[in-house]
């Protein structure tokens, strides 16, 4: 991960760079940081988009940029396959039609862009898109509430801790 320093030394994200609320872990940030990862993470689906895309996202909602961007990586090779089959299970439910056996074959075939390209343009990209920006804004919801209850969680322990060894000094002294 490069420093802070480094990334104000290139022209294209300098200015990010230099706002600090980006990069502090904050109650606020972390869990929009997440929200925005696993939303831009899960719905692109292009490895190199996707930590361009959160990262830009951050820069409007203040959420933490490193969050965002590891939160991305829940979207890889293993999962994808799995996240592109409930999107269009989702998306047929709500009554679009995409063949999930031609999905199959052409994964299991290892399919060229223009394979997949044809299939997109069939009537299955209504079903993909729509399943997968369902899937986005639930887990990105579900992320944010989570990330927010173990943010207050951790700095409650950490607070906790902290006045139990107050006490004990105390009560040491008297």
């Amino acid at each position: 991960m490069p420093k802070r320093e480094e990334l104000e030394a290139n022209r294209f994200v300098a200015p990010f760079a230099r706002r600090h609320e980006l990069w502090r872990f904050t109650r606020r940030s972390v869990p929009r940081g997440v929200a925005v990862g696993l939303l831009i993470g899960i719905f692109a689906l292009i490895p190199g988009i996707q930590i361009v895309g959160a990262a830009m996202m951050c820069v409007p909602f203040r959420g933490n940029i490193p969050i965002a961007a590891a939160m991305t990586f829940l979207s890889n090779p293993g999962t994808t396959p799995l996240i592109l089959a409930a999107s269009i299970f989702l998306g047929n439910k709500l009554g679009f039609h995409a063949d999930l056996g031609t999905f199959y074959r052409l994964y299991e075939d290892g399919a060229g862009v223009r394979q997949w390209g044809y299939w997109l343009l069939s009537d299955a990209a209504p079903a993909l898109l729509i399943g997968l920006f369902i899937i986005s804004v639930v887990s990105a919801a579900i992320g944010y509430v989570v990330s927010a209850f173990a943010w207050r969680w951790w700095v409650g322990r950490k607070r906790r801790t902290s006045l139990d060894r107050m006490q004990a000094t105390q009560d040491f002294a008297e």
